[in-house]
């Protein structure tokens, strides 16, 4: 099943790409970019740009920074999560403090996601 994009994003997305965190470009470049199950940087959905996406294991991994850690921010996450679980996608989230103090953990940790969300299906 294809999900539902707004194509207007398409061109931020790939702006998005070309300019990614620090935290993000190692997550890619030192991680999923060869991992096994196929994941895609900045994917589209709905009205929402998913950090990283894997369709196999429906999973959305965001690497947030700080303005996702304010009220605002936070509330905003809430209800994109809750969108995005509507499309029985998994949302997981690590932060940008993790991905650069605790990188094989972090490694490690969605890999036994990807592996749990692969044998649900």
């Amino acid at each position: 099943m294809s999900l539902p994009y707004d194509g207007k994003l398409i061109s931020t997305a790939k702006s998005l790409r070309k300019n990614m965190t620090p935290q993000e470009k190692h997550l890619w470049y030192d991680f999923l970019k060869d991992y096994p199950v196929r994941f895609q940087r900045q994917k589209v959905i709905k009205s929402f740009i998913a950090d990283f996406y894997c369709h196999e294991a429906r999973l959305i991994i965001e690497i947030d920074g700080s303005q996702h850690y304010t009220e605002q921010g936070l509330a905003y996450d809430k209800e994109r999560s809750g969108l995005l679980k509507e499309f029985d996608l998994k949302v997981i989230r690590f932060s940008n403090y993790n991905v650069d103090t605790n990188f094989e953990s972090v490694c490690s940790e969605i890999d036994k996601i990807v592996k749990e969300q692969l044998i649900l299906d």
